[in-house]
């Protein structure tokens, strides 16, 4: 499984990298597939099987990436109305078509906060990126190596304190190194990437969470060793609209952050 891991990370983390550096269209392409992919995973998790409710978050992805960097309020508007649209279309016995309008946002706010945040510049979004990544392998590496109390076992039984911890120092570290190179306050980059990291675990957590009500183990296996899209993502879920809302309050670029 961790070789899977390796192989699948090796393949996919040279094209979210050339993306998000590149921008633009490139960028905009990858976060409509990516909204499609979680689209078709959440509405198969949540309602047994992709149907008209899945088109509608599709639909919903493609048009954010269509209009998100140059027109977020028309962005927010497709959201929101695919948050209305979605229970409509398609019922399951037995599940809440109130899935649906939670995962129009759970999906949609992340992407067009992602889109937006690229639209600033590269060093946001790669900020963010690293700063995921970081807690991912910090909380992986600290989890095996120490073990210990564990996070939330009733819902994800692998994750510890130890894991939390070891997320939060490696994401500090990732903000410290940002800050180096973009003139940002070493301390409080540090600090915020801690606090995000913390974020991104509860993402994970909340994801996870769902799964277990619906008694799945991955959202798909369309990634070997990492599950779904959904599985992969949901800690940038998470963040990303917290990091977009700190750009906004901030008002100013990270070398401005001090």
């Amino acid at each position: 499984m961790l070789v899977q891991r390796i192989i699948s990370a090796l393949v996919l983390a040279p094209l979210a990298v050339a993306a998000a550096w590149v921008g633009g269209w490139a960028f905009a392409v990858l976060a409509a597939i990516s909204g499609i992919l979680m689209a078709w995973e959440w509405t198969r998790l949540c309602l047994g099987q992709f149907g008209a409710a899945g088109v509608v978050l599709g639909l919903m992805a493609v048009a954010v990436a269509v209009c998100g960097v140059s027109n977020p309020a028309i962005a927010l508007a497709v959201i929101i109305s695919a948050a209305v649209i979605a229970p409509l279309v398609q019922r399951t016995s037995g599940r809440s078509m109130a899935w649906m309008a939670g995962g129009a946002f759970y999906l949609g706010l992340p992407q067009l906060a992602l889109l937006w945040l690229r639209g600033q510049g590269a060093p946001p979004l790669f900020w963010l990126l690293l700063v995921v990544w970081a807690t991912d392998i910090g909380a992986y590496a600290a989890g095996r190596a120490i073990g210990g109390p564990k996070l939330w076992p009733s819902v994800s039984p692998k994750k510890t304190w130890a894991g939390l911890l070891g997320g939060m120092v490696a994401a500090a570290a990732a903000g410290a190194g940002v800050a180096h190179y973009s003139g940002a306050s070493v301390v409080l980059l540090a600090g915020i990437s801690a606090a995000l990291a913390v974020v991104a675990q509860a993402g994970d957590l909340a994801e996870s969470s769902v799964k277990r009500y619906f008694g799945v183990k991955d959202s798909s296996g369309l990634i070997p060793g990492h599950g779904g899209v959904l599985d992969r993502l949901d800690g940038l879920l998470a963040a990303s609209p917290v990091v977009a809302v700190l750009y906004l309050a901030m008002r100013s670029g990270l070398d401005q952050w001090r």
